[in-house]
């Protein structure tokens, strides 16, 4: 399995093990730290999606593999390369401007 993930990449995680109110299982998660950073360290920033579609102004309703769901951006982590079980596939490259918007309102001043 390579170890060079590229941003905008969709990989299946292993989530497990978990505490609290953390999302867990194996799911679909979305690369979104930068080719630099991924290519450096063992480690990954990654969102996951969830098919609990809710209204919360941290989730961004998408697509993958012709399943609606929603990437979840209050349970955005970092992972171990480790904990990736396959690629699976990309985020469609018009969705991409919407979650570099969200990710600049989670993390402003504001």
């Amino acid at each position: 399995m390579s170890k060079f993930y590229k941003k905008w990449q969709v990989v299946l995680v292993d989530l497990n093990p978990t505490k609290g109110a953390e999302i867990a299982k194996i799911r679909p998660c979305l690369i979104v730290s930068p080719n630099a950073v991924n290519a450096a360290l063992s480690t990954l920033i990654v969102v996951p999606f969830t098919s609990a579609t809710k209204n919360y102004p941290t989730r961004l309703t998408t697509n993958h593999k012709g399943r609606t769901g929603a990437l979840a951006f209050d349970q955005i982590k970092t992972i171990d390369k480790s904990r990736i079980v396959k690629k699976d596939g990309d985020l469609d490259i018009n969705q991409r401007e919407a979650v570099n918007s969200l990710l600049q309102i989670l993390f402003s001043e504001k």
